[in-house]
């Protein structure tokens, strides 16, 4: 007899203590709706198991030796997924990487289905989006491919950062991506001439209105925020909160902010999340 196929891989990352076990926990029963009775397997690497619900295959951190701090507690730290010597049972299965400040609203089976050979799909930088850079928000990879990613960062990360790229998202797309990543982004004559960095053409990008922002593309213009109530277009499948607020305190109608940007950094309480994060 064969032996059964894998469950879809859903991975996510918690570390430090902006985000506590409530979001973790959050997302996977959000990821039990998205997938709509479909068996998963949700892996949280982290470094507090505290909370955690007893589904999450909670796990510690890859190791990131020799990350100094400044850079361990960023983004960064994402890069440590594409080690070779991840977990043993995940490598050569694709994984959709899902940052815990999101929202999920749709259906998340096209996510595997979609581009399936492909090693590396993301989110079309929704800030820059002719950047050449995908945001690793929303992403899904061949675990164990590519290794030479991380690597190249740990042999001296405070290089890279200087430099080289300012964000891991930038590095993985001047490596995946066709090369229009580093040449926008590269901080350096030498990084964008680098080999490593020409690009190896093999980043797709998620269908248009799949993933968005809730900044970028949902939050009414000022001052049409103080009245308009935040839509949630049909086909939006995952909204994303990237900086502030969090999805919290957007559903409350409160965005943190000095003093002097609380005039336009102003929302109405957004009442769909309730339905979709809880």
């Amino acid at each position: 007899m064969s032996a059964a196929a894998p469950l879809p891989l859903i991975v996510c990352m918690k570390w430090g203590t902006r985000y506590g076990a409530d979001y973790a926990n959050r997302l996977y029963r959000a990821v039990a709706r998205g997938m709509a009775g479909v068996p998963f397997q949700l892996v949280c690497f982290t470094d507090d198991f505290t909370g955690l619900l007893p589904q999450i295959d909670a796990r510690s951190l890859p190791a990131f030796a020799g990350v100094a701090l400044h850079l361990a507690n960023k983004p960064w730290r994402k890069l440590s997924l594409w080690r070779a010597d991840l977990d043993a049972d995940l490598l050569g299965r694709q994984a959709l990487v899902l940052d815990l400040d999101l929202v999920i609203t749709g259906n998340l089976m096209p996510f595997f289905t979609h581009a399936p050979a492909c090693p590396f799909v993301v989110w079309r930088n929704p800030t820059k989006p002719t950047s050449g850079v995908g945001n690793t928000s929303v992403f899904r990879f061949l675990v164990g491919s590519h290794p030479e990613i991380c690597d190249r960062f740990l042999a001296n990360p405070e290089q890279v950062w200087q430099q080289e790229f300012r964000i891991e998202q930038e590095l993985i797309a001047a490596r995946m991506g066709d090369g229009t990543a580093t040449r926008s982004t590269a901080l350096s004559a030498a990084a964008k001439a680098d080999p490593f960095y020409a690009g190896l053409n093999v980043m797709e990008y998620w269908p248009q209105g799949w993933v968005v922002s809730f900044k970028e593309d949902l939050l009414p213009g000022w001052p049409q925020r103080l009245w308009q109530p935040v839509p949630l277009p049909e086909a939006a499948k995952i909204v994303v909160f990237h900086g502030k607020p969090d999805p919290d305190e957007a559903a409350l109608g409160h965005w943190p902010a000095p003093w002097y940007k609380r005039l336009y950094k102003t929302i109405r309480p957004v009442g769909w999340i309730g339905q979709f994060w809880g």
